[in-house]
């Protein structure tokens, strides 16, 4: 073991173990992406104007999983150090905290969706030539889509806390059962299989809520049969540690700072390049997300392993370990990006199978912007892990101070620029703003030299 201690690269058992919480994480993100990719195509057999509405609106949905998979993120970066720790109050607390902290999310995001659908939707396809035709499609699907939210807020903060915990197979095999059937309700209602109506993008919609529904139905009997140790009873959701949950509260708003600016430069950069032409773009654009989204899998189970890894040793107050475990990990990091960077491109060949119903226009746009997208996983993959390692140890304030600084003061202000003074395509606007990752890239590594987030929370937080 001595010999590790000062190797880039740890010993392959830790890598295992790694990759046996990283890979669960991985099938279920890559089976939802995958139904992403079929339904994407079953929508396409609709035409550019009617897979452009679906993914417009899907814009929305978007901003209400980031915001709640945030409000998770700061929940579990105690969560994984209280399992550490062995302190089943504590877990209880952080659960609580991603309960009542994503539940407060679905009242705008139902207005969004009932109350002013096609005013909110219209911001994002300012300049495009089939704005109005694209937003009939688009209201049509959101409005149905409103059904998710309580069903998607439950589920995924019981799902995250069970992976919080490294349990991550339960979650995976749900995950299976809730996408098969979104698949089946898709074929029987977009195109009106089986004797079932032809409802097209409502079809889709309802599809997903049928899904929903199935998913959170499975989650509930799983926590009632095995009451994980962070299981609360309804009635005690509101028993919260005022103190701990100020604190988890004080962190997460940086996280969810970070990541609402993220989301901004993302539905921002959106919204430009949407002006870029027609529903050939937007369907375009759409088209390479989905396929992109079967590599972009390594980001959530290198995240997940990374801070359940680090936050664990770190609960068990093994300083040293952690600061080993942090460099094998960003090793290992670039590694599988590198990997990525391969798989994707070769992705780029399924764009003509999957989308051969788009335009010659869209499909273009589609193929270019994958293989980009490939060629900036290693950079993805390293930021997202120096993220994690951060966030295991509480140090929300990196993303915050760094990641958002630049994508407010350069990102946004350069994409701007690009969309306005050039007459540059959708695919160079995107990747020009993206090469600032590199530059965030160097500034995490030295922010991480300085260790702020070698610190055990449980310690701090009895």
């Amino acid at each position: 073991m001595q010999l590790h201690k000062k190797s880039i690269f740890g010993p392959w058992p830790f890598y295992r173990g790694a990759l046996g919480i990283a890979v669960p994480i991985m099938l279920q993100q890559l089976i939802q992406s995958l139904v992403s990719l079929i339904d994407n195509f079953m929508v396409s057999g609709l035409g550019d104007i009617c897979m452009s509405g679906v993914n417009v609106a899907g814009q929305m949905l978007f901003i209400f999983m980031v915001y709640l998979n945030t409000v998770c993120m700061a929940g579990g970066i105690f969560m994984t150090q209280f399992y550490g720790a062995e302190d089943r109050s504590g877990m209880r607390q952080a659960f609580r905290f991603k309960l009542i902290t994503g539940l407060a999310a679905f009242i705008p995001y139902l207005l969004v969706c009932v109350a002013f659908p096609r005013q909110a939707l219209s911001l994002l396809l300012i300049g495009n030539t089939q704005a109005d035709l694209i937003l009939d499609e688009a209201v049509r699907y959101i409005r149905i889509m409103a059904f998710i939210g309580v069903p998607m807020t439950l589920s995924v903060c019981i799902a995250t806390s069970l992976r919080d915990m490294g349990k991550v197979k339960t979650p995976l095999l749900i995950t299976v059962i809730a996408t098969l059937t979104n698949t089946l309700f898709n074929w029987l209602l977009i195109y009106g299989n089986l004797g079932f109506p032809r409802l097209g993008v409502e079809g889709a919609a309802l599809a997903t809520v049928i899904a929903r529904a199935l998913e959170l139905a499975l989650f509930i009997a799983l926590y009632a049969r095995e009451r994980p140790d962070f299981a609360v009873r309804p009635a005690e959701l509101l028993q919260i540690d005022g103190a701990l949950f100020r604190d988890i509260l004080k962190k997460g708003a940086l996280v969810l700072f970070c990541e609402m600016v993220w989301v901004l430069s993302e539905t921002v950069t959106t919204a430009l390049y949407n002006g870029r032409g027609g529903a050939d773009v937007v369907s375009g654009m759409a088209a390479s997300f989905s396929i992109a989204n079967l590599y972009f899998v390594a980001f959530g189970g290198v995240y997940s392993a990374t801070g359940v890894i680090l936050g664990k040793t770190l609960g068990e107050g093994n300083i040293d370990r952690a600061r080993r475990e942090k460099t094998w990990l960003l090793s290992g990091s670039v590694v599988f990006g590198v990997a990525m960077t391969f798989f994707g491109l070769g992705t780029t060949l399924i764009v003509p199978l999957a989308y051969g119903r788009l335009s010659e226009s869209a499909i273009d746009i589609c193929r270019r912007m994958v293989a980009m997208m490939s060629l900036l996983m290693p950079v993805w993959l390293t930021m997202n892990t120096q993220q994690a390692v951060a966030r295991s140890g509480g140090d929300t304030a990196m993303g915050a101070y760094t990641d958002a600084a630049l994508t407010l003061l350069v990102m946004l202000p350069l994409v701007f620029i690009l969309a306005l003074r050039t007459n540059v395509g959708p695919v160079v606007l995107y990747c020009g703003v993206k090469l600032v990752d590199a530059v965030k890239l160097v500034i995490f590594h030295f922010w991480l030299k300085k260790e702020r987030w070698l610190k055990n929370l449980t310690v701090q937080n009895p």
